[in-house]
Order: structure tokens, then sequence, then C-alpha cells
């Protein structure tokens, strides 16, 4: 089957149209790195809240960030044809935005391995994000999580890639 944006084959799908892990067992180990941004907009009471401890799950933004953290280690388990890796860096951050107003989310994975990690930083991302909301839906159920994207990518037959905004993030970078 072929990528109608691309016209070239598509990697996951045979021919006969099941999906399939792709074999990557041929290919070299290389360095990659992959970093994915999101956010979750409150009420500005909602994030002074988050922000003062006073949430009565404890503190937000530490959990999200185990969260994540944990999340982009179990990623093969959760989406299914991605290879288990072995993660050599995951830092997630999360920082306060009162002009959102909201929190911001940035996850950064690094690997040397045979395939990339940017279903990892994604993953990461989008469960820190539900994590927050979980923490914090006593407090408000209409917060949004929004915007979570690869912003940048290294390493790789596919080379690099940058966002079009220049792979800034959410704000963090």
């Amino acid at each position: 089957m072929e990528n109608p944006l691309t016209g070239k084959q598509l990697t996951h799908i045979e021919a006969d149209g099941r999906a399939a892990m792709v074999d990557v067992s041929g290919k070299a180990a290389t360095v990659r790195a992959a970093m994915a941004g999101g956010q979750v907009r409150m009420l500005p009471e909602t994030l002074e809240a988050i922000l003062a401890g006073n949430n009565p799950k404890g503190s937000a933004i530490e959990t999200a960030r185990l969260a994540g953290i944990m999340a982009a280690k179990q990623t093969s388990h959760l989406i299914p044809l991605c290879h288990p890796l072995p993660l050599g860096k995951i830092a997630v951050e999360i920082q306060a935005d009162r002009q959102l107003p909201g929190l911001k989310i940035e996850a950064t994975v690094k690997t040397t391995a045979p395939t990339g990690v940017e279903m990892e930083a994604l993953t990461a991302v989008a469960v820190a994000a539900l994590t927050l909301y979980d923490m914090a839906k006593a407090i408000e159920k209409t917060m949004q999580i929004e915007n979570i994207r690869l912003l940048r990518k290294s390493g790789g037959k596919s080379g690099d890639f940058v966002a079009e905004d220049g792979g800034r993030g959410p704000g963090l970078s």
C-alpha cells in the first residue's frame, strides 16, 4: 500500500492489507532523539491552585512528570507495532504559562537503536497531560489537552525533522 502524500510504500502494511511490525533487525543501531510537546489549558484559578500545591491529590506537576517518564518506557506495550527500545534518556519538563493559561509539557527521549523514539516522546507528553488532568479534575473538569505533536527528531534513515515553527516547543525551549 502506498503513502498518498509521498508515493512511497507504507512500511507497516503488508501487500494484502494486514498490519505488520517493520523488521529492523538488519539496521545498524545509531543515536536517535526526539522531542514532543503539548499543553493543558485550564482556568487561571486551577493553574494557581496547582502551582500553590493546593491540589487534593498532591503534586500534580511532579506526578505528571513521573507518569510521562514511565509512559515513554512502556510505549511498545501501549502502541501496536512499536519496537521495545533501550532508552538512554527521558526528560519531561512541565512549566506554567499564565498567558495560556495552563501547563506546557515537553518530552525529550534518546536511544541508540535501529529505529527512532518519536512515539516514546509523544507518549510521554500525552500521558503527562492526562495525568495533569486526572490530578486536577477535582478542581476543574473543563481543562483541555492540546497540541500534542512532534517538535523535532534526529537520526535514522529519514534524517532530521524540525517542526515548521523551528521545533521550539510549547514555550519551553
